[in-house]
């Protein structure tokens, strides 16, 4: 997802390890998807549609 998110706009992303199972994308400080609330893996598509173009 890194790789197309950075393809998409031409921003590297910050990856923070975790633990717990705990994985968020967080986009200017806002949450856009919490595995933790929704209980599954996003599709990339599901993410790329929320960034600023």
């Amino acid at each position: 997802m890194a790789a197309r998110i950075k393809d998409a706009t031409g921003v590297e992303p910050e990856i923070i390890k975790g633990e717990g199972g705990v994985f968020e994308v967080v986009v200017d400080g806002k949450l856009i998807f919490s595995k933790k609330e929704l209980k599954r893996f996003p599709d990339d598509d599901e993410v790329l549609s929320q960034l600023p173009s």
